[in-house]
């Protein structure tokens, strides 16, 4: 089998790929460890200033896979967030490059990172509540982080999607390109051409400065905290059922 997620570190950025474009990305617990392992590597290597997550082939991530979200209690639904977690809670700058769809858990992903870079044929689409499930991960506060109150309960409570262009307009994303991880090896160019520990010391400072008295990576184990619950209670009720058996045979 292809490994779960690649890495390729260049130039003092690392591209972590997540591989497995059959399945459009979709999320299992064998690729959120990997991506878990990935970004831990990064961080542990002084070499490693900066880092890029994005998809192989044409969707950047389908979401959690269905079979195994279905099967999930909160210790299986904390296993399925732990990869873009890592992502999250990375020390080093990280860039989302998008390549395609981000779907419900796939979303998430993107939203972990500090700066979204959108393909063309990129979509952001929360997916939750047409699946009949509770949001999860964390992401009723990164979306709203992300574009504030009222285009996130449009998305999250009224099932908006965001284009490449939609995206970039309600600032969901920095920008459109062509080839999405080249623009951000670009972007990256900056932490890699500065000293390490500057880079670090100044993402560190920006999470606590952001709300002070608060650092985000608290308030967003609080939000996935209190999102654990009900989105496992939505899981285990007879319409979540129904819905993941009519996605399956689609």
């Amino acid at each position: 089998m292809s490994e779960p997620v690649l890495v390729h570190v260049e130039d003092r950025v690392a591209l972590l790929t997540v591989n497995d474009p059959d399945r459009r990305n979709a999320v299992t617990a064998e690729i959120s460890a990997a991506l878990r392992a990935a970004v831990d590597a990064a961080e542990a290597d002084a070499d490693v200033h900066a880092l890029i997550v994005t998809g192989a082939g044409k969707a950047f991530c389908a979401g959690a896979d269905l079979t195994a979200l279905g099967a999930a209690t909160e210790d299986g639904l904390r296993k399925i967030y732990d990869g873009f977690l890592a992502v999250a809670n990375c020390t080093l700058p990280t860039i989302a490059a998008v390549n395609g769809a981000a779907v419900g858990a796939g979303m998430n992903l993107a939203l972990a990172a500090d700066v979204r870079i959108a393909g063309p044929g990129a979509l952001f689409d929360p997916r939750f509540q047409k699946l009949g499930i509770h949001p999860g991960g964390g992401a009723t506060w990164m979306l709203q982080r992300g574009v504030g109150p009222q285009v996130a309960r449009a998305s999250l409570l009224f099932g908006m999607r965001f284009d490449a262009q939609s995206a970039v307009r309600h600032g969901l994303a920095l920008e459109i390109a062509d080839d999405p991880v080249a623009a951000a090896r670009a972007l990256a160019a900056g932490p890699a051409s500065a000293p390490r520990e500057v880079v670090l010391a100044t993402k560190a400072s920006m999470r606590a400065t952001a709300n002070p008295g608060f650092v985000d990576t608290e308030q967003h184990r609080l939000a996935v905290d209190t999102e654990l619950g009900p989105q496992a209670l939505s899981i285990e009720s007879p319409e979540f059922a129904r819905r993941l058996q009519a996605a399956q045979r689609k």
